[in-house]
């Protein structure tokens, strides 16, 4: 019982390669029965080597027709092969009804092969969805208890041991682990997590138990993202393929109206006799059907949307695919892309008498009851340092903060702020404070009770991949790299000096941003936008190819955006041109092979130089070979 389950269930997954397989034995047998001049024997196998190896292709051949209203491909070699085999019956040369059976069996075997080829670019892209588990260990009244995914709720507590993969995205409530992001993020280390930090769904979690807080529902997650923008990819059809959809339903016309007329007209203009004529006019039917054509295409985009997933590089469709490689211009937001979006100490500079760790100690017992993104900085570099937390804080917005610690004054903020406390700010101080604001870094001062203690400078870091990526893109010919800024323009031209970009659009409005890219595409036409925020989605939306940035980039950016980077690895953006370039040079080959092949076939084909099956072979041979090709991508 259990080898019939087993078999039925090979015969289900490979039922193509089943029919192929009878098919050819049943041809086979048929071949030896006429050979040896057993007609009834032979005429009881050939006809079920046809309708095996055909019931598929003429099942989708006559549903196009009759639901469509067009002419398929594979009903053409229906029509070919029963032609073929009429023919035969007709004259009584059996061997015609070999060369119509041997059609069919090329034809399914061709249809098996190409589907294997695409089974593994979709098995590349289906393995995404086997990345989270179906239940999560959630604590309920200090037990745990599995449940659904689907169930889980914003504020569960969920536990993950040693080795488990995480269920959905959330933060970080206790524990330290290290984790696999590879398959979600591209990163190839394991990146290490605790307390604070967020993790994704279908991470592997390393060697520590963790106590995570759900943040956002089960079906928001990074990875269920990622697989609906995948499906959708799937689905959704570029314009070059939109194209060739369209040129094969005229093609196809033309091909029928075209065999009727090489049926009939040869005879009375050149003398043909008929058995010529409708041989060589069936023939034309198959060399001349645009199945390599169709197949030049979608194959090599669906391969380069399956390795863009694997590097962290997410094309939601095929048509961002072809454009990215099109790209001569690119613009980068600055907050969040070109630089990490979170505020670090860069410089202290304490005066004489204090030491650096005395300016961020003092600093930091006031700034600790901050909000503010500088005071979380401060605090930040001053946590291996010991101090008290001061008492009766005040802030004034935009100006500074003062409080009590150890019975003295803090005075932390602007110049103008603390210069109503200090009897004077030292002109030394004051120097490199201006030269630190014109670099575009954000000065605090430091005061206890009427003496300044020194300056400490803050600054947005950039992107330690920022500088190399844009070096790439130019040496790949990207004629155009701006910068788009809400930013004032000294730390804008300090970014763009420090990455390499030479024209900068600072103090701009989300509608600015859409100004800029508008004019950039009169000039260059296929342009890119790389960015993170809400204020980057119109920018995103407008540009030929909107790359956002897939962990800090906020909800709207990334479902407004064409491309998204799993791992904010700027660097992918070199190689998601380069997939782009490559796709586009693979679909030239592959059309022209087609187009090749459908031409020597048709020459050779009225030459009366190939019969029925080497025309099948050299069509379906041709078809094989561009669907591999596409594969290449895959690697």
């Amino acid at each position: 019982m259990l080898y019939f389950q087993r078999l039925g269930q090979f015969t289900k997954e490979h039922a193509d390669t089943v029919a192929a397989l009878l098919c050819g034995l049943l041809l086979f047998l048929g071949w030896f029965a006429l050979h040896l001049g057993w007609l009834g024997f032979a005429f009881l196998l050939l006809p079920a080597a046809y309708v095996i190896g055909g019931y598929e292709s003429a099942r989708e051949g006559l549903t196009t027709l009759f639901k469509e209203k067009e002419l398929d491909v594979d009903l053409l070699m229906i029509v070919a092969a029963i032609g073929a085999a009429s023919l035969g019956l007709w004259r009584r040369e059996y061997h015609l009804i070999i060369d119509g059976a041997i059609l069919i069996l090329i034809f399914a075997i061709s249809g098996a092969l190409e589907g294997y080829a695409m089974q593994r670019t979709e098995r590349s892209i289906r393995s995404l969805m086997s990345l989270t588990p179906d239940t999560a260990r959630v604590l309920l009244q200090g037990r745990e208890e599995e449940i659904p995914i689907s169930q889980l709720k914003v504020g569960d507590e969920i536990v993950v041991k040693p080795g488990e993969l995480i269920p959905t995205d959330g933060i970080i409530l206790s524990g330290y682990s290290t984790l696999n992001q590879a398959a979600i993020t591209g990163e190839s280390l394991p990146v290490e997590k605790t307390v604070g930090a967020e993790v994704f769904a279908g991470t592997l979690n390393g060697y520590g138990a963790l106590q995570i807080k759900v943040h956002k529902p089960a079906q928001s997650s990074l990875i269920q993202r990622v697989i609906r923008l995948v499906e959708q990819a799937q689905t959704e059809e570029p314009s070059s393929q939109e194209f060739i959809d369209r040129f094969e339903k005229g093609y196809a016309k033309i091909i029928v109206v075209a065999g009727i007329l090489l049926a009939t007209l040869p005879p009375f203009l050149w003398g043909w006799d008929w058995e010529t004529t409708i041989y060589r006019a069936l023939t034309f039917l198959v060399v001349a059907s645009p199945c390599a054509l169709m197949a030049a295409i979608m194959p090599t985009l669906l391969s380069g949307i399956a390795n863009g997933a694997r590097q962290g590089i997410l094309f939601k469709n095929g048509a961002q695919l072809e454009k990215i490689g099109k790209v001569r211009a690119i613009a980068f937001d600055k907050t969040g892309t070109l630089t990490t979006g979170q505020l670090q100490v860069f410089q202290v500079i304490p005066v004489s008498e204090y030491t650096r760790d005395d300016v961020l100690k003092t600093a930091a017992s006031v700034e600790s009851s901050s909000e503010h993104p500088i005071g979380k900085a401060i605090v930040q570099a001053a946590s291996d340092l010991n101090w008290v937390g001061a008492i009766e804080v005040q802030a004034l917005p935009g100006q500074g903060i003062v409080g009590i610690a150890q019975e003295q004054q803090i005075i932390v903020g602007n110049a103008v702020f603390v210069q109503r406390y200090v009897t004077n700010l030292p002109e030394e101080l004051r120097e490199i404070a201006q030269s630190l604001e014109q670099q575009g870094k954000t000065v605090v001062w430091v005061a206890r009770e009427v003496e300044v203690m020194g300056v400490i400078a803050i600054a947005d870091q950039v992107r330690s991949q920022a500088a190399a990526t844009i070096t790439r893109l130019k040496k790949l010919g990207v004629e155009e790299i701006v910068m788009l800024t809400g930013d004032n323009q000294e730390t804008a031209h300090s970014v763009a000096e420090a990455v390499g970009i030479d024209r900068v659009y600072a103090q701009l409005l989300p509608e600015d941003k859409l100004d800029v890219i508008r004019r950039l595409q009169q000039q260059y036409q296929t342009v890119a936008m790389v960015g993170d925020g809400i204020n980057d989605a119109p920018a995103l939306a407008q540009a030929s190819v909107g790359i956002a940035m897939g962990i800090s980039g906020s909800d709207v950016a990334l479902e407004t955006a064409d491309i998204v980077l799993m791992a904010d690895k700027l660097e992918k953006i070199a190689v998601a041109i380069h997939l782009g370039r490559r796709s586009q040079l693979i679909v030239k080959q592959n059309i022209v092979v087609a187009l090749g092949f459908i031409l020597l076939l048709l020459v050779g084909n009225f030459l009366g130089n190939i019969n029925l099956p080497i025309g099948v072979i050299g069509h379906e041979g041709s078809t094989v070979l561009v669907t591999l090709s596409g594969l290449r991508l895959l690697k």
